[in-house]
């Protein structure tokens, strides 16, 4: 099974070649999923679970299959590793409440820690069990990554965290 590279959404790659996909529904897997974060151009890793992983400055994406043959969900999942603290949280939850109610995907919620810093996790499903269109896979796929990664922009206009990341705290020691 291949992935036309023309079904692609414009990612910011250069197009490639046209190529055919299967006619019919494909119940997708891992080597699917790894070549079209190839076709995007994004660099992945795969964890010690077995998922597919790829990372970001400030988040992680985990391209996750669950449950068996009929009830199989592929699932998209960002982790966004920015630290809030416990006394932000009702504000988060007000951020997150707006994003849900405007957007479809990722569907946003929070994650206290242990030690009281609170996180967020953005999260896609699709039912595959049964098999799906190569071409809905590819660009629903495509889309739940882009949206995961405007939802950091957002995130960053929404709570003024742009002044942290103008800080310079990514500066060398030497020009802090």
């Amino acid at each position: 099974m291949s992935i036309d590279p023309s079904s692609i959404p414009n990612f910011g790659g250069q197009p490639e070649p046209q190529e055919t996909g299967p006619a019919g529904p494909v119940i997708p897997d891992q080597d699917l999923v790894k070549q079209l974060l190839e076709q995007m151009e994004l660099k992945y890793v795969v964890d010690d679970e077995g998922d597919l992983a790829a990372p970001w400055e400030q988040f992680r994406t985990y391209f996750m299959f669950r449950g068996e043959a009929e009830q199989q969900v592929f699932s998209v999942r960002t982790f966004y590793d920015r630290p809030h603290g416990i006394d932000e949280k009702s504000r988060l939850l007000e951020v997150v409440d707006d994003w849900n109610r405007r957007t479809l995907w990722p569907k946003v919620y929070t994650h206290t820690n242990d030690d009281g810093t609170v996180r967020l996790i953005g999260e896609a499903q699709m039912l595959i069990g049964v098999g799906v269109s190569l071409e809905h896979f590819v660009s629903s796929t495509v889309s739940w990554v882009r949206a995961s990664i405007e939802f950091d922009k957002w995130l960053v206009e929404q709570l003024g965290l742009e002044a942290d990341a103008e800080s310079g705290d990514d500066k060398p020691d030497d020009e802090a």
